[in-house]
């Protein structure tokens, strides 16, 4: 069993190309795996690995960048180590949206816990905001909230600027990360009734019983586990390696879905000349686990997929 901590905290922070190299190296040595993104305003990262393992490595990023507590974490649990490899970034903004936060100047008072955050969406007069991307919204979602339909991030504000001042708007996504960016705009913008969901939804299905959840669906996450249940377990979503889109188990029964070369959404659009590669690359990654030995054809993780979808598509 592997545990999940994801974790992120805006905080500012030096050393950038310094505090990479250590924690490559130190991950690596505790055979921890995931993604850590470094830059000038925090910290944003999700890792797994062994119990013992996972906490001394929390506690050592905790001590190297100085900080007491994250902003938001959650926890989950696998029963296989849900990332391949892992990986230590600098970008410019621990989510992209061209806008800095200042820690000292965030407002914590438009935070819901779960069971408040449910009172609020319960109103009719609440304008209850998606702030993940449509493949995300599409497999999952609470009642009655709204996507933006934006793949990247940074044309997010567009869509914020559009928004009635007057409603009571309450934003929510995975962990927490990219309604504090967007949060801060509104408030900027003069909007008074900005709310987000503490922890986001992973934080929410971990505290709210079963009969009392808004949340219809599975969830999204960027891993191997592809989505998740009520329960945090692992749900049936799979991942197409064609179109990078997750797959329905009903799609899977397609006729147009091969396993790791396509699915119904993206059969009639990828080459035959793409789908023999991939069919060569599954058989290769298939010959070496029967083999035991290690794979140069290693499957990309989710978040790898999800990435270079995106910088083809200049999103």
């Amino acid at each position: 069993m592997f545990d999940i901590f994801g974790f992120y905290k805006f905080e500012k922070i030096k050393s950038l190309k310094k505090n990479k190299s250590f924690l490559q190296n130190y991950l690596f040595k505790k055979n921890i795996r995931g993604t850590i993104i470094l830059a000038p305003e925090g910290v944003n990262a999700t890792i797994s690995g062994k119990t013992i393992d996972l906490k001394i490595t929390i506690n050592k990023i905790k001590k190297i960048f100085g900080f007491k507590k994250f902003d938001s974490e959650n926890f989950s649990k696998s029963k296989f180590q849900p990332f391949h490899r892992a990986k230590v970034k600098i970008k410019k903004e621990i989510v992209p949206m061209g806008l800095y936060i200042n820690s000292k100047k965030k407002n914590k008072n438009n935070y819901l816990e779960p069971l408040k955050w449910n009172n609020l969406i319960k109103n009719k007069d609440t304008f209850i905001l998606d702030a993940r991307k449509p493949f995300e919204y599409e497999v999952g979602t609470f009642k009655k909230s709204v996507n933006p339909h934006v793949s990247n991030f940074r044309e997010f504000p567009k869509y914020l600027n559009k928004l009635n001042k007057k409603k009571s708007i309450a934003m929510f996504c995975t962990g927490g990360i990219r309604c504090e960016k967007a949060s801060v705009f509104l408030k900027k913008k003069g909007f008074k009734n900005v709310y987000q969901l503490k922890g986001g939804i992973l934080n929410y299905l971990k505290n709210v019983k079963k009969k009392e959840s808004l949340w219809v669906g599975e969830c999204f996450v960027f891993d191997n586990r592809v989505t998740l249940t009520k329960d945090l377990v692992k749900g049936t979503y799979d991942l197409c390696r064609g179109c990078n889109e997750p797959i329905s188990q009903y799609d899977q029964k397609s006729q147009k879905f091969e396993k790791d070369v396509s699915c119904p959404t993206c059969y009639d659009t990828v080459s035959e000349e793409k789908k023999s590669r991939s069919r060569e690359r599954s058989k290769q990654i298939k010959l070496s686990k029967q083999r035991g030995i290690p794979n140069i054809y290693l499957p990309q993780s989710v978040e790898d997929h999800v990435e270079g979808f995106n910088k083809r598509k200049n999103l």
